[in-house]
């Protein structure tokens, strides 16, 4: 028994049957509802005008744009091999730059939340 490594790490069921079978990533009922109520707030602010939802093999992509034929102005990306990291979610701008990542998709939309801010006069 000495000498002999031992592992604990522990890994999702869903996800190793993803990665066995090579299932796209995506986004759960759950998440999406978080994330399509962040995109109703910035349609009704007239921020937004139009999203796209990628799958692809490693990571589920939701990029918003301003107008359709313009680049993303932001991309919320999972990425479950990061989970154990930095956090499964993250919210990267137009220009690549990571703006907000973590382990809960709530407090990385937490990015789009105006601040306001008491002004006297």
């Amino acid at each position: 028994m000495e000498g002999r490594e031992e592992s604990g790490i522990l890994i999702a069921l869903s996800e190793a049957r993803r990665e066995r079978l090579d299932v796209p990533v995506t986004f759960d009922r759950r998440e999406l509802d978080q994330i399509l109520r962040v995109y109703g707030t910035m349609v009704a602010a007239g921020e937004w005008r139009d999203y796209a939802i990628d799958h692809m093999r490693d990571e589920a992509v939701f990029s918003v744009y301003r107008r359709t034929s313009e680049v993303p102005l932001f991309r919320i990306v999972k990425t479950p091999k990061l989970r154990a990291r930095q956090g499964a979610y993250s919210v990267v701008a137009a220009t690549g730059a990571i703006l907000k990542r973590g382990h809960e998709l709530a407090r990385v939309l937490g990015v789009f939340d105006s601040k306001l801010k008491l002004v006297k006069a």
